[in-house]
């Protein structure tokens, strides 16, 4: 396991008490949407600011605002500066962007940050229900000092009407499955299932439910072998456009 957000939710001495109970937390509402959606390439502004809620289901893990700021737009690319403050961990972190949707230094799972080899299509505009792609990254893991290849496969799922605490918004339903680099002698590598929903009315994501665990080798199909690493949710606060 990387020396990442993942140590900090759960850590050596906190898996059994982590295992033991799960939290509430607030997942805000997904109906149907009056008609199907797309999502052109986005513009994005300095200035543009998205501030999100993440609750940890975990006991004992922090509740926390993260928030989202784009810094820079020029013909190179985009710059978003992504701060937050974990419990007693200051997170400050840069992602950039060659292009909407394009990321090559940016986060996989957590607040670790990731060097592409070549850009991650994180989104791929025009987006629209029945989407779909698979991709191979070489990448390197700044925050845990360890490099590799990952796989990112995403399926646009379909439209819903999302309520979150920044209100109402119609949104794609988007699944991602990736398997990270992580695999070792005793345990086998991540697997992460994200379901998020993006708005084309903030251009960016406004729910997120993150899971993500691995399974210690050597235990056959045992679900007490499988160790979580990632369970919450991300909601949008607030959108504030740039100019």
């Amino acid at each position: 396991m990387t020396p990442s957000r993942r140590r900090f939710v759960l850590g050596a001495a906190a898996l059994p008490a982590a295992l033991a109970g799960c939290a509430s937390v607030d997942r805000g509402e997904v109906g149907r949407a009056d008609a199907a959606i797309s999502a052109p390439g986005p513009g994005y502004r300095v200035g543009d600011r998205w501030v999100y809620r993440v609750e940890q289901a975990f006991r004992n893990a922090p509740a926390y605002d993260e928030t989202h700021a784009v810094t820079s737009v020029a013909a190179n690319g985009i710059v978003v500066r992504v701060t937050a403050q974990i419990g007693n961990i200051a997170v400050d972190r840069i992602e950039r962007w060659p292009a909407p949707g394009r990321v090559s230094q940016g986060t996989l799972l957590d607040i670790e940050t990731r060097r592409f080899a070549e850009p991650l299509e994180r989104w791929r505009f025009p987006m629209a229900a029945g989407a779909s792609w698979n991709q191979w990254v070489d990448q390197v893991n700044e925050t845990g000092g360890t490099r590799g290849r990952i796989n990112r496969f995403v399926r646009v799922a379909g439209t819903d009407r999302v309520t979150v605490r920044a209100g109402t918004f119609d949104a794609l339903r988007i699944v991602v499955i990736m398997r990270l680099d992580d695999e070792d002698a005793f345990r086998h590598a991540t697997e992460v299932n994200h379901i998020v929903w993006y708005a084309p009315a903030v251009r960016a994501t406004v729910r997120e439910d993150r899971r993500a665990e691995y399974r210690e080798k050597g235990s056959g199909r045992d679900r007490s072998s499988v160790v979580p690493v990632q369970n919450e949710v991300a909601q949008l606060l607030a959108f504030t456009p740039g100019r």
